[in-house]
């Protein structure tokens, strides 16, 4: 009888997160930045399939990886917060609650199935004043990082989040998009168009659902006042 292969656990989870971090890095990144009334969401996505979606009232969720995986996890989220809101309030319904809601399906999925999932996915919730906006960002193996001010997902996060850490700064949304741009093209050395842009808010000012999709002309009237 032929013995089993034999991996060390530290070798598997290691091969785990080689994987995935590879196959995270292959797709576009997704950008989230605080300005002055809320927060900006701009994926570089040419595609009609969307990174950036609405969860709930002032929720908002953005992804980058694979986007057949992301996709099952954004409805998963719609689904968890529309029972959590039906069966008790909707101000039960937080950012937080589904950071974590997330962060224990995606961990729970790298810890115990063959193949881990390869997203990064944001969940961010705007809040009454800048202080109170909340940011996660939650990893491949279901670690949660609670981020202020701007985060990035998916490839070439590294050089984007430096050229964002030395643009930012609060400001209003027409600033805020043209700086996430010239982060973007800085970090990919090479130009961005704004067919090739999708541009969410999370805006505060706006009663009851605070999401808002900004549509390409409107990206393009911000950036050529530039």
């Amino acid at each position: 009888m032929a013995m089993p292969y034999y991996v060390s656990p530290e070798q598997l989870m290691q091969d785990k997160a080689e994987y995935a971090k590879k196959g995270i890095s292959r797709g576009k990144s997704t950008v989230a930045m605080e300005y002055e009334d809320g927060i900006l969401l701009l994926a570089d996505n040419a595609s009609s399939l969307n990174k950036i979606s609405e969860v709930y009232d002032k929720i908002a969720f953005a992804a980058a990886g694979k986007y057949s995986e992301f996709e099952n996890l954004r409805k998963a989220g719609i689904r968890h917060a529309d029972m959590k809101g039906y069966l008790y309030s909707r101000e039960d319904v937080t950012a937080r609650s589904l950071a974590n809601a997330y962060s224990q399906t995606i961990g729970t999925v790298f810890s115990q199935e063959t193949k881990p999932l390869e997203v990064e996915i944001l969940v961010l919730e705007v809040g009454e004043t800048h202080e109170k906006n909340e940011i996660y960002r939650i990893q491949f193996d279901g670690s949660i990082i609670d981020k202020k001010s701007f985060t990035v997902v998916g490839g070439k996060s590294e050089s984007l989040s430096k050229a964002l850490k030395e643009r930012y700064e609060l400001t209003t949304l027409e600033n805020a998009l043209g700086i996430c741009v010239a982060s973007m093209e800085e970090g990919y050395e090479q130009k961005i168009t704004p067919a090739n842009l999708e541009a969410a808010v999370l805006d505060r000012r706006k009663q009851g659902r605070s999401f808002r999709r900004l549509p390409v002309e409107e990206i393009s009237a911000y950036l050529n006042k530039e």
